[in-house]
């Protein structure tokens, strides 16, 4: 599910899991403007079936990001609360705010450091 306030840094690609399965990535996302931390949504045609934690699919996601032109670390998982059954949602790191804002993205926090 996708609104106006959506950022889609990647369309439709494959990424593979633990066992060797091709799973249909429909979008990766973000909000436009948020606090710092950002959340990375990764939104799949077909339920996951406990893909969540599969390290080899978070690893393909963030290889994604990579080759989409972000430099950074890996990728954790985002609040458990957040997780659905097609969607993943990740927390990012520090690091993945330059490649946000070269998307668009705009960190709320830095109206307050004047």
């Amino acid at each position: 599910m996708t609104t106006d306030t959506d950022i889609e840094l990647s369309g439709p690609f494959q990424a593979a899991d633990s066992g060797g399965r091709k799973l249909d990535v429909k979008a990766i996302r973000i909000f436009d403007e948020g606090y710092g931390i950002i959340d990375v949504y990764v939104d799949f045609a077909k339920p996951l079936d406990g893909g969540h934690k599969d390290s080899v699919l978070l690893k393909g996601i963030v290889e994604r990001l990579r080759s989409l032109g972000y430099k950074g670390p890996d990728f954790g998982l985002s609040d458990p609360g957040l997780q659905e059954s097609k969607l993943i949602v990740l927390e990012a790191p520090e690091e993945f705010s330059v490649f946000a804002k070269s998307r668009g993205w705009k960190n709320l926090a830095e109206e307050f450091d004047e």
